[in-house]
């Protein structure tokens, strides 16, 4: 039996999806070992994301512990890494994804009252409520999900992915799973990424096995899209891709933070690469470098 060492943020999401990875390499003889790792995103829970650096607050110390020999391989939320890969490491399985949906929980959207009040850590999910119902108001929200549900009562809606909810068997009486056509989900939303010392050759065939292709392709488009924003962009960007009949049809998005400049674009091809930073050059010369730099894009550059 062959042990690797997997670095982890101790939640219980974090802690699933460990363990997740574990069932898929127990058929190959390889247990997990689990390396508990702090971040800054867990210790800082009053803090809201964006103002931390955005994407990278969940990883960069799992990652640490990879490169300083403390674990083999580290695991992660997809959607908490950034488009680009540190130097010793390589991101070398993405298992087969789960719902990449976000899920309102306390009220279905169509039952939101004027003005009503919803609760949210993500200004990509701020943005896009705040444009299809200007009246709402918002609250921050921050914590894991056992946290967060706790609150929820505080509020007349929260907002969480759908897969969070699934993998740990909670199941709000009231939740409104959030068509992509509805919100655009975040950048690898739903997907496991595991990364592994490059020079261990070892684990990095043995994660090779656990691989899905199709959700390696998909999510590849979609991190390319974040890449040529900017790779660890904390501006309410979204993608999400699916594939059939080896075409990739690719959804992107790109928002003012108030939600009053909403950018969007569709597109299909068979390079995953090309398909994101195709998409990611369009929105941007559509009013999307306006936002970037931090202005309202002009009259001329509304929403693709």
């Amino acid at each position: 039996m062959t042990t690797l060492r997997a670095a982890t943020r101790a939640s219980a999401l974090a802690l699933w999806q460990t363990r997740h990875v574990a069932a898929l390499l127990a058929p190959l003889g390889i247990e997990i070992e689990q390396v508990l790792v702090s971040t800054s995103g867990d210790r800082n829970t009053d803090v809201p994301i964006h103002t931390m650096g955005g994407k990278g607050v969940f990883v960069k110390e799992v990652q640490a512990a990879v490169l300083d020999g403390r674990a083999d391989i580290a695991v992660h939320s997809m959607k908490d890494l950034p488009s680009g890969t540190p130097d010793g490491l390589v991101l070398a399985a993405v298992p087969a994804r789960a719902d990449a949906r976000d899920a309102l929980v306390g009220s279905t959207l169509d039952g939101l009252a004027h003005g009503a009040t919803v609760a949210t850590g993500s200004i990509r999910r701020r943005a896009q409520l705040q444009a299809l119902r200007p009246d709402l108001t918002f609250c921050e929200l921050r914590g894991n999900i056992a946290t967060r549900l706790a609150k929820a009562s505080d509020f007349d809606a929260i907002i969480m992915a759908a897969a969070a909810l699934q993998r740990l068997g909670e199941a709000p009486s009231v939740i409104d799973i959030l068509e992509p056509e509805v919100m655009l989900p975040q950048v690898g939303q739903g997907a496991l990424a595991v990364e592994a010392d490059a020079a261990n050759t070892a684990a990095v065939e043995a994660l090779a096995t656990i691989q899905d292709p199709l959700t390696r392709l998909v999510t590849s488009a979609e991190r390319a899209f974040l890449g040529a924003l900017g790779g660890d962009c904390d501006l309410p960007a979204g993608a999400y891709a699916t594939a059939h009949d080896g075409e990739i049809f690719l959804r992107s998005l790109l928002a003012a933070p108030d939600g009053t400049t909403v950018l969007q674009d569709e597109r299909r091809g068979t390079n995953p690469h090309h398909l994101g930073t195709s998409a990611a050059a369009h929105l941007l010369a559509s009013g999307g470098r306006a936002i970037l730099d931090g202005s309202r894009p002009g009259a001329d550059s509304g929403p693709q």
